[in-house]
């Protein structure tokens, strides 16, 4: 008989767990629920435990740290993992676990946008922009198609879950399961859900511009990290443009009169042009180091299933 856990991030949800915990219950009677209380100053943890569900506390604060600790102890053959805040529908869960259980995905995305039910919904202020630019630059910079970056309604296979390494430690979380299972050719599928906003009274933990901040951090710092001959190639074109920029002048002055009166020039145009050079010679290193801990990588998805069997598939 398969099983299926639920997974609940939860920060102050008094107002919806409840709700979330029985909706589930009701479409996935022989699920396992399981909420993880991230430092809750209301009755989230106790209103939680009467629904029926599995608690634990996280005492490490963000949501990357209590997906952390999900994906470590907990054991199953299918992941859900929603937020806690009533605004994905629980009735939908299916079009998330269908993919999974018939091998075509290792992780499904909940897509918000595409049916435009998140832009109905939304109340809050540049959340529509902010989405757009994270999947755009995310698209653009791993010659992806996602429609859907940012969304909290996922599903996960095993083999997933106990081979991915979380980094991130606050909302940030999102973005680095997208780009990682782009970099390691993890099967993914999108499947269009109906979004809805928070009831009156439950308040967002999300802060638009220093969370936003995090993301485009997050973004950079694994673009750095997985395409870095890419990442420093740009960095090298750019040092070489300005030093050829400010050099030219020096050179063309040399070349009609036979001296360089622009001396400190010069110099600026080689140190630059030099900075250039390193940084194409370090990419092309790092580039090295990441084929070699992908080939590992792969080694160590083989070992995984060996240890497990057939109950990774």
């Amino acid at each position: 008989m398969e099983k299926v856990a639920i997974l609940l991030p939860a920060y102050n949800e008094e107002i919806t767990i409840k709700k979330v915990i029985s909706d589930f219950q009701h479409v996935l009677p022989t699920a396992d629920i399981w909420v993880y209380d991230n430092n809750s100053k209301d009755r989230t943890n106790e209103l939680a435990r009467e629904a029926g569900a599995f608690v634990k506390f996280e005492p490490r604060q963000g949501k990357g740290n209590v997906v952390r600790s999900m994906f470590r102890e907990i054991d199953a053959d299918y992941y859900i993992m929603v937020d806690a805040d009533d605004t994905y529908p629980a009735d939908e869960v299916e079009k998330l676990l269908a993919p999974l259980r018939e091998g075509l995905a290792d992780m499904t995305i909940g897509d918000r946008l595409s049916n435009g039910t998140y832009s109905e919904e939304n109340k809050r202020a540049f959340h529509d922009l902010g989405n757009n630019l994270v999947r755009g630059l995310i698209n653009k910079l791993y010659k992806s198609d996602f429609k859907d970056i940012m969304t909290g309604y996922r599903g996960f296979s095993r083999l997933f879950v106990k081979t991915f390494p979380v980094l991130s430690p606050g909302f940030e979380i999102e973005t680095e399961l997208s780009i990682h299972s782009l970099d390691k050719r993890f099967k993914m599928v999108e499947v269009p859900i109906t979004y809805r906003d928070r009831p009156e009274g439950s308040e967002s933990k999300l802060n638009t511009f220093s969370d936003g901040l995090k993301v485009l951090k997050t973004i950079f710092s694994l673009f750095k990290n997985y395409k870095p001959l890419t990442f420093f190639s740009i960095i090298s074109v750019l040092f070489i443009l300005i030093g050829l920029l400010v050099g030219i002048p020096t050179i063309v002055e040399y070349f009609e009169t036979g001296f360089v009166s622009k001396f400190p020039s010069a110099v600026l145009a080689t140190g630059l042009i030099l900075i250039g050079v390193l940084n194409f010679i370090t990419g092309v290193i790092l580039d090295t180091v990441v084929t070699h801990s992908r080939m590992n990588y792969e080694l160590y998805i083989y070992q995984v299933i060996d240890k497990f069997g057939k109950k990774i598939d």
